[in-house]
């Protein structure tokens, strides 16, 4: 059986929450089984929040999991919760331009990724999340670019449809994520 298991921590308004229900939506739409569970920090604002999805091909016996197959980290804090759910074969990603620190946790591999300075030099502070949602895209291989850009329409849609020009916004933050995935790999 197919099952990728991910984690997603940030701080309160980064949009981890957000990544994740697009993340999952993309994978229903697919046809995929889902799963996600948000959990936030005592704090409601400015707390660690962190998404735990999974995305499988069969049905998913079990919601929780002690590992995942990719965690990212987008802040210094996030590191601190999140090292726990990483082993050997997990695939960490951090971003370079939040972190003061990297990850020591024994892995597979280390990705870090400069999505927060991208966002706020090249396109807008506001799709942060969905430079992010790109970088698990390309790091996952679990769904289609067509998958993530159909289920952004559902959450976005709205949006998109009052300033169009959001929609290609969206867009260009999406691929420029899983450029920044391609470009670690080299």
């Amino acid at each position: 059986m197919s099952r990728t298991k991910m984690v997603l921590a940030g701080e309160g308004g980064q949009g981890v929450q957000s990544v994740a229900k697009i993340l999952v939506e993309a994978g229903y739409e697919a046809g995929k089984q889902v799963l996600y569970i948000p959990n936030f920090g005592v704090e409601q604002r400015g707390g660690v929040s962190i998404a735990f999805c999974q995305i499988a091909d069969e049905k998913i016996g079990e919601p929780r999991f002690a590992k995942g197959d990719i965690v990212i980290m987008l802040s210094d804090r996030a590191i601190d919760r999140c090292e726990t759910y990483v082993d050997e074969n997990s695939t960490v990603v951090y971003d370079t331009s939040v972190c003061t620190k990297k990850p020591t946790c024994k892995c597979k591999k280390i990705i870090g990724v400069d999505a927060n300075k991208i966002a706020n030099e090249k396109l807008s502070a506001r799709v942060f999340n969905i430079i992010v949602l790109g970088v698990l895209l390309a790091a996952t291989n679990v769904l289609k670019l067509d998958d993530i850009k159909n289920a952004m329409e559902l959450a976005l849609g709205k949006k998109f449809a009052v300033k169009p020009e959001l929609r290609e916004l969206n867009h260009k933050a999406l691929e420029m994520g899983m450029e920044l995935v391609c470009q670690s790999a080299v």
